[in-house]
């Protein structure tokens, strides 16, 4: 072949090429779609989107008055994006956030969820071990937090897809007989492609109810098979954390964070690594003087598959 039949063929070839890789592109985010059926996790565990674990969307906050965000981005690791426009959201949203998508499994997205006050907050771990001391005060909390989670609306993006839209669609409640009607946008179901969401453990989070920074950090290195060590600057910017919001000067700043690992961090830490050895289940970590923090947990079932996987590819 001459040096002009080479030259010519190869921009075809590259077209191909592209055409093909966009073609396997389209075909497996209308395959995404096409479904709205959650996958079916076991009931001791919660499926989250990664990308929403690894970042601040649902951050490790003080409770208080919530600051309103319009069209921010949203602390990430990198491979995921957040543009977040609505309230601040804590730890306790993402509970019933969890509780919803829980629910939603059983159903495809888009369809009704049906469920009583007393029945949620049971099964968010609310009024006592048994949900036995459920009172007017953990109900009107539950009308706020569902309230808060549909007034939001974020455009999340990890892998090929983006979702946009709000957190819960709709709710309709009755007042008499105190049942809800929840709906989940079925779009959503983008998020929760094969690896790219997670199955937390669910008695160990919460066992950690009231303590939003081991509840975070439990959520963020769920989603790692293998975990890498992250600087103490990356986590506290990762998990949204207030501290040092006010601080004018690099000294402020770096006291700040030093107040924030030996205050915060590391009880959360502990905390983690105690409740996880209470369950069986392998979670240690150390902060070493370069300022990293290394962990090493033992992964999930599906996870290990992926890291033999990833071992037989090399």
């Amino acid at each position: 072949m001459d040096a002009a039949a080479t030259s010519a063929t190869w921009p075809r070839q590259a077209f191909a090429s592209t055409d093909l890789i966009e073609g396997v592109r389209q075909r497996s985010i209308e395959r995404a779609l096409a479904d709205p059926q959650l996958p079916l996790w076991p009931e001791p565990v919660r499926g989250v989107p990664n990308g929403v674990l690894r970042s601040a969307l649902f951050g490790a906050i003080k409770r208080g008055k919530r600051r309103f965000i319009e069209r921010e981005p949203i602390a990430c690791l990198k491979g995921v994006s957040i543009i977040y426009t609505g309230p601040r959201l804590d730890q306790s949203d993402l509970d019933v956030w969890e509780g919803a998508l829980h629910q939603a499994r059983t159903v495809k997205l888009g369809n009704r969820i049906e469920f009583t006050e007393k029945g949620f907050l049971r099964l968010i771990g609310r009024g006592g071990p048994r949900g036995n001391n459920i009172g007017k005060s953990d109900r009107e909390w539950l009308r706020k937090v569902l309230a808060r989670l549909t007034a939001t609306a974020v455009e999340v993006t990890q892998g090929p897809y983006t979702y946009g839209g709000s957190l819960i669609d709709e709710y309709f409640r009755d007042n008499t007989s105190s049942r809800y009607v929840v709906i989940l946008n079925p779009r959503m179901k983008a998020l929760f492609n094969r690896d790219s969401y997670t199955r937390v453990n669910w008695g160990i989070r919460h066992a950690l109810i009231g303590h939003p920074l081991a509840q975070w950090l439990h959520g963020f290195y769920s989603t790692h098979a293998a975990p890498i060590p992250y600087k103490v600057e990356t986590l506290h910017r990762l998990c949204g954390s207030e501290s040092g919001e006010r601080a004018k000067t690099d000294a402020e700043r770096h006291k700040a964070m030093l107040g924030w690992r030996d205050d915060s961090l590391i009880p959360a830490l502990c905390a983690l690594k105690n409740v996880s050895s209470q369950a069986g289940q392998h979670f240690a970590w150390e902060i070493g003087g370069d300022g990293l923090v290394c962990v090493n947990r033992d992964p999930t079932a599906s996870q290990q598959k992926h890291l033999r996987g990833k071992t037989a590819r090399w």
